[in-house]
Parts: C-alpha cells; structure tokens; sequence
C-alpha cells in the first residue's frame, strides 16, 4: 500500500496535513501527518470516513439530465460533450434573452481550496455578466466585525493557549469543529489555568470547564457589554493602553454603562453572580484570551456581539503577552490574490445575498433564470429552505449541480456534472485557524468521468464563446500565479516546494501587538467604527422577543458527524431534536416521543431527546442534516428566518423561535 500526501481543505479552523493511503487506485484510509506540527497526526473523525465518499454509492459517477418532474429523482446519464453543450447553451440563451443577471452562480465552502472556488469561476461569470452572490451565510457578522475593529489582525494561535492563564471559549465546540484546540486547553488546564465556556449547551468541553454560562441565544452582546462596563467601572480598565492604541473608547464606554450586570442577568438568562465572577477573573487573570466561535453571530444581534466580545481584550489590557488576547478567524494572514488569475474585472450587477436564495427565486427581479451550484448544498444549508426548495422546483428554472455526491440539491437539478475530491485534484489550500499554506496533489485518478472545477469552468469558458487568449487554464499555473500573489512569494514558493506547506512571515504563533498589530486605517483598534455603527444602528441591540405561539429558542450547531452537510450522507442514524427536561415536562413528552417542531415557515418531525445540557427555553436540532434525516424531509434550516444580520448580511439560524408538541408516529 503506498503512503502519500495531501492537505484537507475542507471547511474547518486546523488546516490538517494529510497520509492517505492508497492501494489499487482506491483511497483505503486517510491519517494525519507531521508537516502542520498542531496536527501531530491526529485528524478529525470526519476526514477518516473521507474514502466513504469518495468510492460510496452516493458518488456521482457521470454526468445525467433529469427525466421527468423536478424533485422525482429521474436521471439520465449522458457524456460530458452532451452536458456541457447543453449547459453552454442555455448559459448563452438566458444571457441573450433575459441578459446576464438572470444567471446566479451559487457557491460556499463545500471546498475552501483556492483553486476550486474564485478562479476559473468567476471568469466565466464575471464575463457573462451574472449575478454576483454575497457569500454570508456563515462568518459575515464576525468578519465585519473583525476587520471594522482590528483590520484582521492575526490572532492567538492554538498552541499559544497552553500559556493561558484563563481561556474563555464563547460560542465555539472544539470538540466538533476544530479538534486541535482541545490538546493545548487541556495542557493549560493541567498548568492551572482556569476554563469558561460560554454556550446554551453543556458541551463536552464545557464539562470540563471551571465555569459554564448557558447563555441565552442572541444575548451574547449583553454579557459583553456587562463586562465591558465593570472594567471602565472598577478602575480595572488598561487607559495606559486605550491611549496608546485605541479610538473610540469613550463611545464604547458610554455603550456599555447601560448594561449593569442585574440587566445583563434579566437579559442573558444567567445568573447574576456567575457573571460578576466572571467579569472578576477576565480582569484578572493574566494571560487571558478569548476564542472567539462563529456561534455567537447567527442572530440579528451577531456582529454587534462579535465586536463587544472582541473589544474586551483591549479594554481589560490583555494583549502584548503570548496567550493574551483573542482568536478569530486567520483567513487574512495570507495576503493571497487570485485576480491575475480570473482575468475579468467584477461586474457592476446586482448582487444576490445567499441568505435570500428562496425570496430571490420566487420573487427577485429579473428573475433569476439559470442558477449554478457548486461546492454547496443550498437545499439544505439555507434559511427558510421550504422557499428554496419552492424556489428551486419552477419549471422555468434551469438548474445546474456539480458536486461530488447526489445531495438533496442535486437531486433537484436539470444537469448534474460529477466533479472531483480533494484527493482526485491539484489544490492549494490556506487555513483560517492554524494560518498554513498548503499545496497538494492528486492522489488518485478520478473516479469515474469526474472533473475538477477548474476543468469544467475552463471548457464552459470556451464554449460559451468568453474565452480569450492569455487565460490562465492549467492547474499548476493557476496555482503558481497564486502564490506569486503573496508579498513574499519566492519563500512561500520555496517552502510550499520543499514540504508542501508554508507559513506566514509572522510564524504559526505570533503575538498580538508585538509581532502582529491592527491592520485597520489608522493602525489603531477601533473601538466604534464609524462604518460599523451606520451599518448597525443603536435600534439593532433590541433583543428579539419570543413569540406566544413560538416560545422556544431552536439553535442548529455543528456536530461531529459532518462539516456542515458535506459528508452527511454518511450519517445513518435519524435527527433528534434535544430539550430540557423543565420544558419537556411542561408539554408532556419523554425521550424517545416521535415531536413536531414548528412555526409558521414549516415544520420538522423527529425524535425527541431530554437532557440536561441543554438550557430551558433552548432546542437543539443539528445544522447540515439533510432532508433523509428527518420523518418528513425537513430540517433546521426550514424553521429559520432569512432575516439578515446587524453586520455582514449574514445569516439568523439561532432567531428560529419555533413551538414543540407530540405527534402520532404516522410518517
């Protein structure tokens, strides 16, 4: 069996190197490597099942055209000159008749390769004039907030929390999405450091913590703030270093003078004493940093939250020591272009929020005629889903899919085109938690007729007639014209040559505000960017109010079984909707009880599980199912608003207030 290597580029914070082994052209087992030294060789569960995929009978093994109504599941396998005319034929006749901005290409993080997404792609749409797609189903809030405060700055680094004196872990589960985390909390732990954990959940790191706040959804601003206050109020605040690095303070102080910690209590559903003790440790325990998790802005709250809680490392004086400060996203380290590349300047069209999908295929004007997915799973993944899926079966909707599996969206397509592995293409891959660099091969062939994208995208171009002579085709080219992108590139080059990966010119580990400061204008945080303030108005931190038909917080977080819903095919076992036992109770129902969870968007029927880790007033049903998981083929998704917001237009998944009941075990 022969051992070679490659690089995950899935959608997770760790960035993994990879051993996969391979025997007779299959991909029998997959392990980690020793190139990204926080792997250590130890992968995520997920990854392992990865060959299950790849050589499973979901596969999609040719290129098919549907056959009869939308939705029936009926295909037809056809050649690939046979798609792709018929694909570049009807790109070209909704351009001609309803111009290029009925077409939406639709695209996330099903792949997070740099050649996979944004490269060939956006040439091809960019010249035929589409719709432009906002991506912000996930990280837009936080990344607003990021950039309007510090520029994205680079963060803590993983390893950096065995220095920790405190670790806060607010909104994030390590142990179901970002697995490489855990390793450095737990040494920090065993030194004496002291773990919070901020979530509605008892999670399986939140059991090992000293401290658990089961937050109510959407309030997470309120704590901050809370905190915020108490430093600026007890004289624990850094003034030596607000004034020496920071704009704004005096508006953030007057912000957070509104939120005494007997409001904080009334607002988050904590108790009033486990939020001072709290706010008494972040002053002071030192070092201390805060991981900041993408939970924390699914509601219309979330970028207001993502910018108070990024705020308190530099009221409290936390940074300029390793393991001080706070993690966020890496994803700007590398200062990488892929604009050489795509060769188009982006289009003045219109551009589409994600978030709106339903609305927009129902309602949007111009109608959007041809919709194009790749490296996503819409179905599923996206608010009010009922609208998408409505959305998705009009007759006069020409939908394409290309993916790796026959997912909920694929099965909805007119055309569906087989594409690639990670392990089956050329990638290039950077990571936005562990801040590496890494190039990879294929490993195996392609199984059957699939294709990379940067294949298929290559041809589309040709064949729709908006090729042009200099465009960059070639894998290894595209990917050299990358790397020759980042400000030091003949080191990355060398480093990516001699062992596959690079790192930042400011190492995996640098320190906030001695070796990486605020990348913003002024080069100074801002505490209350202006920009950030007209986007998010004052009015934005009123709490949403539950609803008497509606009194039940559902939230949908990540599990260990899928990232996202890639690999969710994988997963056998029927959904179950977890909720505490008080609310149980007060609606007659037991583990094991066949429910209905609903609001006036649609309705779910699973099983229910009580427990004790979850907070009252808060459901749990997990985010990435598909519609086989659940006793009538809905999910999460189909209970969530497409409300956007307060930072980014992202999305509000955890403002879903939906009510629970029996039902009869007749589906």
């Amino acid at each position: 069996m022969d051992s070679r290597a490659s690089a995950c580029p899935l959608d997770c914070p760790d960035a993994c190197t990879l051993s996969v082994s391979v025997e007779a052209g299959r991909v029998h087992a997959i392990t980690g490597d020793e190139r990204n030294p926080l792997t250590g060789g130890h992968i995520c569960g997920n990854v392992q099942r990865f060959p299950q995929r790849v050589h499973g009978p979901e596969r999609i093994l040719r290129p098919a055209f549907r056959e009869g109504p939308k939705g029936t599941g009926g295909f037809q396998e056809v050649s690939w000159d046979e798609a792709l005319s018929r694909v570049a034929k009807e790109l070209g006749s909704v351009r001609e008749r309803f111009g290029g901005e009925a077409i939406l290409p639709l695209s996330y993080g099903g792949s997070n390769g740099l050649l996979t997404q944004d490269t060939v792609d956006a040439r091809l749409f960019r010249r035929l004039g589409a719709s432009r797609l906002a991506r912000t189903v996930c990280a837009a809030p936080t990344g607003s907030a990021a950039q309007g405060l510090y520029g994205k700055m680079p963060g803590v680094s993983f390893a950096d929390y065995r220095q920790a004196r405190l670790i806060v872990v607010w909104g994030a589960n390590p142990a179901h999405s970002g697995i490489h985390l855990l390793p450095p909390i737990r040494e920090a732990q065993l030194a004496g450091a002291r773990l919070v954990v901020i979530d509605p959940r008892r999670t399986p790191l939140a059991r090992r913590a000293d401290r658990h706040l089961p937050i109510l959804p959407g309030t997470d601003v309120a704590l901050a703030l809370g905190m915020i206050h108490y430093l600026f109020e007890t004289g624990r605040a850094d003034w030596t270093f607000l004034e020496q690095h920071a704009e704004g303070v005096e508006a953030l102080r007057g912000r957070a003078s509104e939120w005494p910690f007997d409001r904080v209590a009334e607002v988050t559903g904590l108790d009033g004493d486990s939020v001072r003790a709290l706010a008494e440790e972040y002053a002071s325990m030192r070092p201390a940093v805060i991981r900041v998790g993408w939970g924390l802005e699914r509601n219309r709250n979330g970028g207001s939250a993502a910018a108070a809680v990024m705020a308190l490392p530099a009221v409290a004086g936390h940074f300029g020591r390793r393991g001080g400060g706070y993690t966020m996203s890496n994803g700007a380290v590398w200062k990488l272009s892929r604009e050489g590349v795509i060769g188009a300047p982006e289009a003045s069209t219109r551009l589409v929020n994600m978030n709106h999908l339903g609305r927009m295929l129902l309602e949007g004007e111009p109608p959007i005629r041809c919709l194009f997915v790749y490296n996503a799973n819409p179905a599923v993944t996206l608010p009010d889903s009922n609208r998408v899926m409505q959305g998705l079966r009009r007759d006069d909707l020409f939908t394409v899919v290309f993916d790796q599996v026959w997912t909920d969206t694929a099965r909805e397509a007119d055309v569906v085109l087989p594409a690639t592995t990670f392990l089956e293409h050329a990638e290039l891959a950077a990571g936005y938690g562990v801040p590496a660099l890494r190039s990879a091969e294929p490993v195996i062939a392609p199984v059957g007729e699939a294709r990379s994208n940067v294949e298929v995208f290559a041809d589309l171009c040709r064949r729709t007639g908006v090729f042009q002579p200099g465009d960059l085709e070639d894998p290894m080219a595209i990917r050299n014209a990358i790397i020759e992108s980042a400000p030091d590139a003949s080191r990355v080059a060398g480093e990516l040559s001699a062992q596959g990966l690079a790192v930042p010119a400011s190492g995996f580990d640098p320190v906030q505000f001695v070796d990486v400061s605020p990348r913003t204008p002024s080069g100074r945080i801002e505490l209350c960017p202006a920009a950030l303030d007209a986007e998010a108005p004052a009015g934005l931190y009123a709490f949403q109010e539950l609803e008497p038909e509606a009194p039940l917080t559902l939230i949908s977080p990540a599990t260990v079984h899928s990232i996202s819903s890639s690999l969710a095919e994988l997963i056998e076992t029927p959904a179950r909707l977890r909720m505490h036992y008080d609310d149980a109770t007060a609606r007659g129902l037991s583990s094991g009880d066949a429910v209905r969870v609903f609001n006036r968007r649609g309705e779910v029927h699973c099983q229910l599980e009580v427990t004790s880790d979850v907070r009252s007033g808060v459901v749990v049903l997990p985010k990435g199912l598909w519609r086989r998981h659940t006793a009538n083929g809905q999910t999460a998704s189909a209970l969530a608003p497409d409300t956007l917001t307060d930072l980014g237009g992202g999305a509000c998944f955890n403002d879903a207030r939906v009510e629970v009941e029996a039902r009869p075990h007749t589906d």
